[in-house]
C-alpha cells in the first residue's frame, strides 16, 4: 500500500495558490483514474483506488500547511505503513516552473508542510518537488506562495499535472525515471513522425554573369552582319 500525500491549505480562496499545487496533482490522479469520491477522514481528504494488484490512499490534509504532519502521521499509524511507504507531492521555490524532481529523505529547507510531516514521521520518504519558482529574495516567498498562478502559466501548469497522472503508476512501482519520462513528453512532446523535419533553405541561384560589353563601332557591326 502507498500513501500518496498532496500539500496545501484547505478552501476556495487557496485552491489556485502555488502552495497548493500538490492537491491540484492528487485531484487530477483521482479524477483520471477513477479513484473512490473524496471523503473526510485522517483530518484531511482521502480517495482511494489501486494500480495494478497495489492500493493507493490519496490524502490532502485540511489541518492548514504547518500541521500537514498530524494528518499524515494519523493516516500512517491507522494503516501500519512506514515513510517509505509515503510520497508527498509539494510547492517547491527552488526549482523553476514546470520544473519537477524526485528525491527520498533529506531536509525540509524550511517548508512548512514538510517541516511538519519531519516532526510526525521522520524525513525518509519520498518527495516529489514541483517548482513554481522563487520571488527573489526570501522575505517576499510567503506572500509570493500563497498567490495565485498567472494565467500565463496556466498552459505549462495543466500539462505538467496531465503528465504526473499519466505517470503516477510508474512511481507507485518505484520507477521514478519512468514518472519523470511521461511528465516530460507533456510538456516537451515529441515530434510526430508524420511531420516532415523542417529542411534547410535552399541556396538561391546565383544571377547568370553579365554580357561583356560590344565595343565595336557601328561600321564594325555592319560588317560582321554580312560576313
Amino acid at each position: 500500500m502507498k500513501l500518496i500525500v498532496g500539500l496545501g491549505n484547505p478552501g476556495a480562496k487557496y485552491a489556485r495558490n502555488r502552495h497548493n499545487i500538490g492537491f491540484m496533482a492528487l485531484d487530477e490522479i483521482a479524477s483520471a483514474h477513477g479513484f473512490s469520491p473524496w471523503r473526510a477522514k485522517f483530518q484531511g481528504q482521502v480517495s482511494e483506488g489501486r494500480f495494478g494488484s497495489e492500493k493507493v490512499i490519496l490524502l490532502k490534509p485540511e489541518t492548514f500547511m504547518n500541521l500537514s504532519g498530524q494528518a499524515v502521521g494519523e493516516a500512517m499509524r491507522f494503516h501500519k505503513l512506514t515513510p517509505a511507504d509515503v510520497i508527498v507531492f509539494h510547492d517547491e521555490i527552488d526549482l523553476a516552473p514546470a520544473k519537477i524532481r524526485c528525491k527520498v529523505g533529506g531536509g525540509h529547507a524550511g517548508h512548512n508542510g514538510l517541516r511538519s510531516i519531519h516532526a510526525h514521521i521522520g524525513a525518509d520518504y519520498a518527495r516529489v518537488r514541483m517548482g513554481v519558482g522563487h520571488p527573489g529574495h526570501k522575505d517576499a516567498v510567503p506572500g509570493f506562495v500563497l498567490r495565485d498562478f498567472p494565467k500565463a502559466d496556466a498552459a505549462w501548469l495543466d500539462d505538467e499535472l496531465r503528465g504526473i497522472s499519466d505517470g503516477i503508476a510508474h512511481l507507485v512501482a518505484g520507477d521514478s525515471p519512468k514518472f519523470l519520462n511521461a511528465i516530460g513528453l507533456r510538456l516537451t512532446p515529441a515530434r510526430s513522425s508524420t511531420t516532415p523535419a523542417p529542411t534547410k533553405a535552399s541556396k538561391p541561384k546565383a544571377a547568370p554573369d553579365p554580357a561583356p560589353e560590344d565595343t565595336r563601332t557601328p561600321l564594325q557591326k555592319l560588317t560582321d552582319r554580312f560576313k
